[in-house]
């Protein structure tokens, strides 16, 4: 008897049904089918039901996951044009050399990597001849991002078109006496072949990302039209495990970035072993792609597999393929025949029948060398499918062996990630299964030789036409040759030289302020590219949404809530900012893409990348790495800068150290301005150096970090008098002396240099006050605007000595005839000042905020790191205590005197 209380199907359903005679009818004819054929066939019904749904456009959850074998089936795949033996014989060589480059370089004991190229050979080599434009293609060719373990065969590519020599490859990872080649993509190292550096992992596909997005963001505003340009980033099954290398998949598909594929190399190994053991890395990375809206195409299987697959009349192969590990698809490749009968075909009759019409010589073929990544036709199949799909970007999801081609004793081995070199014989074995004209005679002394068929052989023309036909040479970094940027008007700068007289001003809102001036300059406002993670109005640049707009591929689609308002939030397919939502990673990602502009698109665009300090360089940190090794130009600017200045924010956000790690980075020209017009001078020799006319000797390949504060404090007019300028951009100069500043004390008065930076300047100031009324001390008052400059100026000083030449460093000639001892104070650790301590002559000492933050007001929070004037005084005092210019009981005194 049917309880009436009971819940009906009906009832667990949202959604109410129009026609429930005609579900059940469905529903009925599923358990049929299931009932009939069994639940397998019931499946794939539904496979194929909700595929044929999806492809008629009805709006329904998208398949996440297909059966392990090739998304584009044998005969649908298009016929590859040129000539596939002649491009055989190209990647023959290129397999080759790569592998004879790093065994070579062996003996140095410097490393190198041979299994990863050795998968992925066709994969680079299809692209080359068909696919990949280069810079003199429409628009600015194509973005290639090289998997960076990958780069022993692009090197032997360019050896083989001409483009490198033999010495060149004898000198792979040995750069140190010219005409070495760098181990991965180093655009700063090898600047006319490299675009993106990649080998830390994970960023390579975020940056592939937003730069397929920069690239339409150029052609959106209108600054140049690089919809022909095409994004390819080739990485590998176990990189994908980075968390940054999925962390923008769903931004690729919201804005439909169809300019972008990534080429995933799936040899089902990471460097210690499988990427997924007991389970199915392919079809887990094709969940997460469809899941987040991308076009998945999948290379799985060779044309050995076709026969197998024509068999599978029952879908046992199919499933069997589905279920079986990684860990153990690795194991049958290295294994015999006898053994995958048993093991792979023996666990179901079906297979078992099958397995007794195939020969072992077929199932070897099948199960040790027959993947889809290893087969040009494939590969094009899938190159083309995925250039062709608008919409959406493309992922493939392409099979290979790793060590592919190089014996027995790499293929699919755990090891060969750290496998440096093959034996004599082993390359022998290589160069008949390769086919190759290299006789015995070649190998002297046990050196593997080099292979070339000669600059003017069928072999070379043909790659050197397909290129040419294609654009030119890839991959390939081109910096056009442009005009400087004219400089912006004087007006915009000199405005802050005046001060602000009796209004607080925040050098954060100065520094807004002075970037609202310049992106109405008519020359260069336009190439400007703001960039913030979706904190611009804790920055105060809300003013900026409606006169410049967010960047939106969609334009405005709806009316926003604030319209009403004067700074309504206001999107634009050709906004200028780029508000990237809470995503340090990403932004710096589009700050990286915007600052190498200049090299990838002929077009020099000026990007500044503003952010909580502390979540800066702490969190990114890597990215910046990667920025300079891109030679990127622009500003960044960590904002709420210091450890005792974002009040009540606390240890998580009061930073402390971001300069020191900004000062581990070469190409990082680190700044802490106190006041507006230090920040206007420091960014008008930034634009002037790297967008303008840098001066002989001045690297304009560098970018620019700035702090900046969120403290109202009254901005003084700049000081007059010569090396002003001068002391600002080289890091410092003095603000005022006792005298200058109105103080009054005795003539011989002891006398102390107290040198602040940013808003400790401040506290400077205020002891300067105190010692000269409370103790009679004069004290004169220096801003250091970079710590790090002085020191790097100081450093090759030391280093021109040692090369015979007498040079002084600047902080000593600044600091030189200073009566009395140095103290030096910032709102950073000790190491901050620290850094110039040993070229000062003068005795030096200094106060820094070092530990964790804490939330608490600035003055509570100033006094518990002992920074702030009154532990300046203090401080101050047991330096000149010291020498015996003032009494030791002032010290004591003072202690007592402030509570400290």
């Amino acid at each position: 008897m049917t309880d009436p209380n009971a819940i009906q199907p009906s009832e667990l359903d949202q959604l109410p049904d129009r026609d429930p005679e005609e579900t059940a009818e469905w529903q009925a004819s599923l358990d049929a089918v299931t009932k009939a054929a069994g639940p397998h066939r019931a499946a794939y019904l539904m496979r194929r039901t909700l595929e044929r749904a999806e492809g008629t456009g009805i709006a329904l959850p998208k398949l996440l996951e297909t059966d392990y074998v090739n998304s584009i089936p044998t005969a649908a795949e298009p016929a590859v044009p040129g000539d596939p033996e002649m491009e055989a014989r190209i990647t023959a060589w290129n397999r080759w050399n790569a592998a004879a480059m790093v065994t070579r370089g062996s003996k140095y004991g410097v490393g190198g990597h041979i299994a990863t190229f050795a998968s992925a050979a066709w994969l680079y080599e299809t692209g080359f001849n068909h696919f990949f434009k280069g810079k003199e293609a429409d628009g600015s060719g194509d973005q290639l991002y090289i998997q960076g373990h990958a780069s022993p065969g692009i090197y032997a590519r360019a050896f083989l078109d001409g483009r490198l020599n033999e010495h060149h490859l004898d000198n792979f990872r040995r750069e140190s006496g010219g005409n070495g080649l760098p181990s991965y993509p180093h655009p700063r190292r090898l600047p006319w072949l490299w675009e993106f550096p990649t080998v830390s992992m994970g960023l390579g596909p975020l940056s592939a990302i937003y730069q397929a997005r920069f690239n339409r963001y150029l052609t959106n505003r209108g600054i140049k039209d690089v919809s022909a340009s095409h994004v390819w980033a080739f990485l590998g099954d176990g990189e994908m495990d980075e968390p940054e290398s999925t962390a923008a998949l769903a931004l690729a598909a919201r804005e439909q970035l169809d300019n972008l594929t990534f080429v995933i190399n799936c040899n089902l190994q990471r460097l210690d072993g499988p990427v997924r053991a007991n389970f199915k890395i392919v079809q887990e990375l094709e969940a997460q792609f469809r899941g987040a809206g991308w076009n998945v195409v999948k290379t799985l299987w060779g044309s050995a597999w076709d026969e197998l697959f024509q068999l599978d009349t029952t879908g046992a192969l199919v499933r069997r393929l589905r279920e079986v590990p990684d860990a153990q698809v690795q194991t049958y490749q290295t294994r015999e025949a006898a053994y995958i009968r048993e093991d792979f075909f023996g666990k179901d009759p079906a297979l078992a029948e099958m397995a007794k019409l195939l020969s072992d010589d077929k199932i070897l073929d099948c199960f040790h060398f027959s993947r889809g990544g290893h087969e040009p036709r494939k590969v094009y199949a899938a190159y083309k499918a995925a250039v062709e799909h608008k919409g959406a970007p493309t992922v493939i999801l392409a099979q290979t062996v790793k060590g592919h081609t190089l014996g027995e004793g790499f293929a699919s081995k755990n090891a060969n990630h750290q496998m440096k070199k093959l034996t004599v014989d082993e390359f022998k074995t290589m160069r008949d299964l390769l086919g190759l004209p290299i006789a015995d005679s070649a190998f002297v002394d046990g050196v593997v030789p080099y292979g070339h068929p000669g600059a003017d052989s069928p072999e070379v023309r043909y790659l050197q036409e397909r290129r040419a036909a294609l654009g030119g040479p890839a991959p390939a970094r081109r910096v056009h040759p442009v005009a400087p940027l004219p400089a912006p008007a004087e007006k915009a700068f000199a405005s802050f030289d005046k001060g602000s007289g009796s209004q607080n001003v925040a050098t954060t809102m100065a520094f807004v302020r002075l970037i609202k001036d310049l992106v109405r300059d008519k020359e260069t406002g336009k190439r400007w590219v703001p960039i913030v993670p979706d904190e611009a109005r804790t920055f105060g640049m809300e003013s900026l949404f409606p006169s410049l707009g967010i960047y939106s591929p969609k334009g405005q689609t709806y009316e926003p809530v604030d319209r009403d308002q004067l700074m309504y939030y206001k999107e634009a397919k050709n906004g200028q900012i780029l508000n990237e939502g809470i995503t340090e990673a990403g932004s710096m990602a589009d700050f990286i893409a915007a600052s190498t502009s200049y090299a990838t698109h002929g077009e020099a665009m000026i990007p500044f990348y503003i952010f909580y300090s502390m979540f800066g360089w702490q969190r990114t940190a890597d990215q910046m790495w990667q920025l300079g090794d891109q030679l990127g130009r622009g500003f960044l600017v960590g904002a709420t800068a210091g450890r005792t200045t974002l009040t009540g924010e606390g240890l998580q956000h009061a930073d402390g150290h971001s300069p020191v790690i900004a000062a581990t980075n070469p190409a990082a020209l680190t700044y802490d301005p106190a006041f507006a017009y230090e920040i206007a001078t420091i960014v008008k020799d930034g634009l002037r150096r790297m967008y303008g006319e840098a001066a002989p000797g001045e690297d304009p390949d560098v970018f620019y970090y700035l702090t900046v504060y969120n403290e109202p404090l009254p901005q003084p007019a700049k000081p007059q008098g010569l090396g002003i300028d001068e002391g600002i951009i080289k890091g410092l100069y003095r603000f005022n002396t006792a005298e200058s500043a109105g103080v009054t004390v005795a003539a011989n008065a002891p006398r102390i240099q107290l040198l602040g930076s940013g808003t400790a300047i401040h506290w400077a100031l205020k002891a300067q006050a105190l010692l000269a009324e409370e103790w009679g001390v004069a004290a004169d008052v220096w801003s250091a605007t970079s710590w790090s400059e002085l020191r790097r100026d100081a450093l090759e000083a030391d280093a021109a000595l040692l090369r015979g030449e007498e040079r002084v460093p600047y902080v000593r000639q600044a600091l030189q005839g200073a009566e009395g001892p140095v103290l030096a104070v910032s709102d950073y650790m000790r190491q901050v000042p620290d850094q110039i301590a040993q070229w000062v002559e003068q005795d030096y000492s200094s106060l820094g905020a070092d530990g964790f933050g804490l939330s608490d007001t600035r003055e509570a929070a100033r006094r518990h790191f002992g920074v702030d004037a009154e532990s300046i005084v203090v401080a101050g005092l047991a330096q000149l205590a010291k020498r015996g210019e003032v009494k030791a009981t002032a010290v004591k005194e003072a202690r007592e005197k402030y509570g400290l």
